[in-house]
């Protein structure tokens, strides 16, 4: 899916926000919001994985990985034969 945003000259011209600050700003606040994983942040954020992490944590924002998802984890590790 493609979804396009007019953004008045305006507006980037007074916040001096380029698209890449655009668009990392809509994948925070799509995360924040638990609407997007990690991953697809990441992705629309133009960012490595981890650089998108840091981003976060720089921002006092926490990663949503609750008792679940590190279960999930710990057994697809077990089934992948790591030790």
């Amino acid at each position: 899916m493609k979804i396009t945003i007019d953004i008045p000259d305006e507006a980037l011209q007074e916040q001096a926000l380029t698209q890449a600050n655009w668009l990392r700003e809509v994948a925070i606040a799509l995360f924040r919001q638990e609407l997007i994983t990690l991953g697809t942040a990441s992705t629309i954020a133009g960012m490595h994985q981890m650089a998108f992490q840091e981003l976060l944590f720089d921002r006092g924002i926490n990663l949503h990985y609750d008792l679940a998802d590190y279960r999930a984890d710990i057994e697809s590790l077990r089934n992948n034969n790591w030790r």
